[in-house]
């Protein structure tokens, strides 16, 4: 009896809907249609990956319509913006959460993450993203499904193909950590390519959402 219990409880865990997007660039037009998108298509959480403003410029109207919407909002910071603009942005609209170091549990699902690039206004070395992501992973290394997010591409990925090489550090995780999903940015380019690293799926969501169930 007790084994069939925990069958049923296993066949009844709820999926999470995301929507997960990245360089924004402070485009509030942009953020209003997603929250508006979110809303009408039932997302349980929102992802922002990262270069939400563009140099700091602005930080107005970028977190504020998902949260109008009620929305679960994660994110961290890319190379457009520093680690205390995206802790800042978390405090001011709660219940957001930055993923940088951190991670958030749900309906059985771990998401962890590192934002920052190794160029721009805000760099962070290639060598500091593994042990980020180590540290986040620490805290859902037992969830059921996993997500991993940051905004730099792994290396050897698809999007190396503008030139622009990816990250040592978020390849070697991806490896280690073996999370369902891996979404990441900060290559315009590469905007709606996906592609597998053993059996992860890797998504890269520049500039253009994308909605998926875990």
């Amino acid at each position: 009896m007790r084994k069939e219990k925990k069958s049923k409880k296993k066949e009844k865990r709820k999926k999470t809907r995301i929507l997960a997007i990245g360089d924004i660039h402070g485009d509030k037009g942009l953020v209003k249609r997603l929250a508006e998108k979110a809303k009408k298509e039932k997302i349980d959480l929102v992802i922002l990956t990262g270069d939400l403003t563009f140099a700091e410029k602005s930080t107005k109207d970028l977190i504020g319509p998902f949260i109008k919407a009620k929305k679960q909002v994660l994110l961290i910071h890319g190379n457009h913006e520093s680690l205390a603009t995206a802790d800042f942005l978390a405090e001011m609209y709660p219940p957001t959460k930055n993923l940088h170091g951190y991670a958030f549990k749900k309906n059985g699902l771990g998401i962890f993450g590192a934002g920052g690039a190794d160029m721009g206004v805000y760099m962070i070395q290639d060598s500091e993203i593994f042990n980020i992501l180590k540290q986040g992973h620490e805290r859902i290394k037992n969830s059921k499904k996993k997500i991993m997010v940051t905004h730099m591409h792994p290396k050897g990925s698809k999007a190396e193909f503008t030139g622009f090489p990816g990250s040592a550090g978020i390849r070697k995780a991806i490896k280690k950590f073996k999370p369902d999903i891996a979404i990441c940015s900060h290559i315009h380019e590469a905007s709606g390519i996906e592609e597998k690293i053993g059996k992860t799926r890797v998504i890269n969501v520049s500039k253009k959402e994308n909605i998926f169930e875990v």
